[in-house]
């Protein structure tokens, strides 16, 4: 794999559009270069564009996850980075885990809808055939 990277080749390596990595770049969270027109991706940009999929997989913001990105140029030993992404996972485990709570009651409420009405039809489908016959 060559040390560059087009904005294609990026595309089709994560599985996204290249709108989609044009709008990354427009919000500044990759600087590619550029050779006229050509977008030419370091292997820096390689690696935070695979940063920005990972935060997305794990339901981060961009805000959050640019936040993330930034602060390697701001401390290379990657410790102030760690600490903020710990953070920052922390606090949407905790969110997860409300919404998987929030599911669950919701799922136990509709299986009690769902068996009372049954219920109640089978009642109703039971007092229509006693009274035709």
């Amino acid at each position: 794999m060559s040390e560059t990277h087009g904005i294609r080749e990026l595309a089709a390596e994560f599985g996204i559009t290249t709108r989609t990595i044009r709008f990354y770049e427009d919000k500044g969270m990759l600087r590619p270069a550029r050779d006229g027109q050509r977008r030419i991706y370091s292997p820096r940009d390689r690696v935070r564009l695979r940063l920005i999929m990972r935060g997305k997989r794990l339901g981060l913001s961009l805000e959050e996850i640019a936040e993330l990105i930034d602060l390697y140029d701001v401390d290379p030993s990657e410790v102030t980075q760690l600490r903020q992404f710990i953070e920052v996972i922390g606090i949407r485990m905790t969110a997860l885990e409300a919404q998987r709570r929030d599911i669950d009651d919701a799922l136990g409420e509709m299986r009690r809808i769902e068996k009372q009405c049954a219920d109640l039809l089978a009642q109703k489908q039971s007092q229509k055939k006693g009274s035709k016959a």
